[in-house]
């Protein structure tokens, strides 16, 4: 098994397209990337900790390519605006990829370039793409969200 960490705005949109994902085997969302220890999603939304809401994928490679994910984190956010993803505001909705291993920051800098360069988006990509930090799990109702509610994956 492997991980991958992402950011695209609030989790539970996220959490769920992830999900749909053929060899990831579990998500968890939660919290990365800031400088309070053992966050709360209360103190988080306050915009002052620093964390992105992220989605922690377990994922079997043998089954689906960390570039396979890499696509899904594309094709599923607008990695053009800033703090940002539809009406969600601040810095725990940026676009971000917290990477594991050096090969998954030269696949994500790669995936970036050349979606930068394919003129897909008129704006250049914001996205951050950092060493992952700690990882701080998300309260339980957060875990799955969407699936608890019956509602089904949207596109973010």
């Amino acid at each position: 098994m492997a991980l991958a960490t992402f950011g695209a705005g609030c989790f539970w949109g996220v959490e769920e397209v992830f999900r749909q994902i053929p060899g990831v085997k579990n998500t968890t969302v939660g919290y990365m990337g800031g400088t309070t220890e053992n966050p709360t999603y209360e103190e988080v939304c306050t915009d002052q900790t620093g964390h992105a809401e992220v989605v922690q994928v377990e994922y079997d490679p043998e089954q689906v390519t960390y570039e396979d994910l890499l696509d899904v984190f594309w094709n599923n956010h607008n990695p053009t605006t800033l703090n940002r993803q539809g009406p969600d505001v601040g810095t725990q909705y940026r676009s971000v990829i917290f990477y594991h291993t050096d090969e998954q920051k030269q696949a994500a800098e790669a995936s970036k370039k050349q979606l930068d360069q394919s003129g897909k988006w008129k704006d250049p990509i914001v996205t951050q793409i950092e060493p992952a930090g700690t990882f701080w799990r998300a309260e339980e109702y957060h875990q799955r969200y969407l699936q608890k509610r019956g509602l089904n994956a949207c596109h973010l």
